[in-house]
């Protein structure tokens, strides 16, 4: 766009407007309504027609029509539809059998494998109401029903938590899920 000494211009992507006072190549200078002295890149500014409006043309009165016609068309949008069953099925699951957490579990005693799946079960949890994920299922098998104790003794010191035993047909005997109450 070319400029000449007088030009009211505006600059992009900035509230600034003013006059062309001088030019030295690309570099604009222009006074703003303040009596500051800025310069600009010539492709920073636009000329100004009257006191507010651009001289541009970018909007034309054929592409405005074309968006306002484009906003007022009625676009059908598509909803996922969510069977009952699966509306209510948690959104996280954390397997806390042994084979799943370390690579080599021969070297730990019973107690460094409770721990481990302890320790594994109070990250998964909190990070779960960190991220605000309301239900979570854990999945501790059946076996003699110690980590099950022990994950209910972990889930009854929270305040905000109520847990019971998971879908049976899909986990059995072995699982335990946690809902988590959202406040605010």
């Amino acid at each position: 766009m070319n400029f000449k000494k007088g030009d009211k211009v505006t600059v992009l992507d900035e509230a600034i407007s003013g006059t062309v006072s001088k030019i030295d190549g690309s570099t604009i200078f222009i006074e703003t309504e303040d009596g500051f002295l800025m310069d600009f890149n010539a492709n920073e500014l636009l000329k100004m027609e009257g006191k507010d409006t651009l001289k541009s043309n970018i909007f034309t009165e054929h592409s405005v029509r074309e968006v306002l016609s484009e906003k007022e068309q009625h676009i059908k949008r598509k909803s996922v539809k969510v069977k009952p069953k699966e509306r209510n099925q948690p959104t996280m699951e954390v397997d806390l059998h042994i084979h799943n957490l370390t690579d080599n579990q021969r070297n730990l005693s019973n107690f460094d494998m409770l721990t481990l799946q302890l320790n594994t079960a109070t990250r998964q949890l909190d990070f779960a109401i960190s991220k605000r994920i309301q239900k979570i299922v854990f999945i501790h098998g059946v076996g003699e029903g110690i980590l099950k104790m022990e994950l209910e003794t972990l889930f009854s010191r929270y305040d905000n938590i109520k847990f019971y035993d998971a879908d049976f047909q899909k986990y059995g005997l072995g699982a335990m899920e946690v809902y988590i109450y959202q406040n605010g």
